[in-house]
């Protein structure tokens, strides 16, 4: 029988316990709710970033003490309000969230937090409230965003785009293989066809976009006619075993470096591992 690692099906004793064994691992997946176009739901990031985390969990699960966190549905999605069905928080409010599941989780004795991202919008501001929450806990929080990891392999999977953009070939993908019900395929054909990307994002500056600025028709980028359930499966495989890589990394889990202490000064050394 294999062990439960969504939190939201444990009860309070068993997580209880589970938060007391050494290295305990609460993974949040965090992504939003906000449009992707016309043929898939608005609940993609935060999805997509569930089932990632989930399947990472199971492959760990017989050595690690790991708890899954229901999927965090709000993240800042304001750039994409004018095409509706988006809901978003600001970076003051995002910080404040995760600070609160930050402190929960230390009270309920979790050594370590593993943040799952799936929602492009996020990771500025998670690099930022990361950072800061690691010191201020004194305790181990790492995010990541599995459709950045392993490029290489990726691209294998990929036929048409070359990579993960929004609404494309590779989250219609994954959305097919958990949710088909909610993929509305009949509507690739105008998802694609309507796109216009006049702003060129590539250049290494930073400034508010709109993504009606960005693709002003259908809030889309990528391909999404080219998307099976077979290729989610091999996607949500990939980003599973690159999540278990980082969950297993020794490096990435030291306790921060308690810069802010009264007398820190050059000498010292980093924090040791819990």
């Amino acid at each position: 029988m294999k062990k439960e690692v969504e939190w939201a099906r444990m009860t309070a004793p068993s997580l209880r316990e589970l938060a007391g064994k050494p290295g305990a691992l609460a993974v949040l997946p965090i992504g939003s709710l906000e449009q992707h176009g016309p043929h898939l739901p608005v609940i993609t990031d935060t999805a997509s970033a569930s089932a990632a985390a989930i399947r990472a969990a199971r492959l760990v699960a017989d050595d690690i003490p790991v708890a899954v966190l229901p999927g965090l549905w709000l993240g800042m999605s304001e750039h994409h309000l004018p095409f509706g069905g988006t809901i978003t928080l600001d970076y003051d409010t995002l910080s404040r969230v995760i600070r609160c599941i930050v402190r929960s989780l230390k009270t309920l004795g979790f050594s370590r937090l593993f943040i799952v991202n799936g929602h492009g919008g996020n990771m500025d501001p998670l690099a930022v409230a990361v950072r800061e929450l690691a010191v201020e806990f004194a305790m181990p929080i790492v995010a990541t965003t599995p459709w950045m990891l392993a490029p290489e392999e990726a691209s294998k999977i990929f036929e048409v785009d070359t990579g993960a953009h929004h609404a494309c070939e590779g989250e219609a993908s994954v959305m097919l293989a958990i949710v088909p019900d909610a993929v509305k395929t009949e509507m690739f054909g105008q998802a694609f066809g309507n796109q216009q990307h006049p702003v060129d994002v590539t250049a290494d500056v930073s400034r508010f976009y709109s993504f009606a600025e960005r693709a002003p028709v259908t809030g889309t980028w990528g391909d999404p006619r080219s998307a099976t359930a077979e290729k989610g499966e091999r996607f949500l495989d990939l980003q599973a075993n690159e999540l278990v890589k980082l969950i297993r990394n020794d490096v990435l889990w030291t306790t921060p470096d308690p810069v802010w202490s009264p007398g820190r000064g050059l000498g010292t050394t980093a924090g040791k591992a819990d």
